[in-house]
């Protein structure tokens, strides 16, 4: 027997739909993460990216449990002396509410260049439409706790 090792030309990335509305964050980030990896797929290898394209439609919609909204905040530096800045997720939710599922599928990926060519395939958009028709991505949904493909047709 012989080991498979794949190889650029053989990875093929498809594309994925995921409905955000009445998603729990922490949830959606790690199963949006797995999917960016290629963690899915059999052919999966750390060192490549295997993994495929999501788009997160109505991320104004995410819940956050617990006292989240109220009490987590986000941190930044502006490179100048004393310049962190914070700022809480309920703010964040009202002015850009992407960037909220945006940083959280960030911290589950790889903290490198493999990593940040991964988090490109992610697009998300507050509303239901996205202008990526032309990919006749796949609609994936939540059953329990483990995302699968949905059944839906069209």
């Amino acid at each position: 027997m012989k080991t498979y090792a794949v190889k650029k030309k053989d990875i093929e990335h498809k594309w994925y739909v995921i409905d955000a509305e009445e998603q729990v964050l922490g949830r959606l980030a790690s199963q949006t993460a797995h999917i960016l990896k290629g963690k899915h797929k059999p052919m999966y290898t750390p060192h490549l990216d295997t993994g495929d394209h999501v788009i997160i439609i109505n991320a104004d919609k995410v819940l956050l449990t617990g006292n989240k909204i109220e009490q987590k905040e986000y941190y930044w530096h502006t490179g100048y002396p004393g310049g962190i800045r914070s700022v809480t997720a309920k703010k964040l939710m009202q002015e850009k509410q992407e960037k909220i599922i945006r940083q959280a599928v960030k911290g589950m990926l790889p903290k490198n260049t493999l990593g940040r060519q991964m988090l490109q395939k992610l697009k998300v958009y507050t509303g239901a439409e996205h202008p990526h028709e032309a990919q006749q991505a796949m609609p994936m949904g939540f059953t329990g706790k483990k995302m699968e493909f949905a059944n839906i047709k069209g």
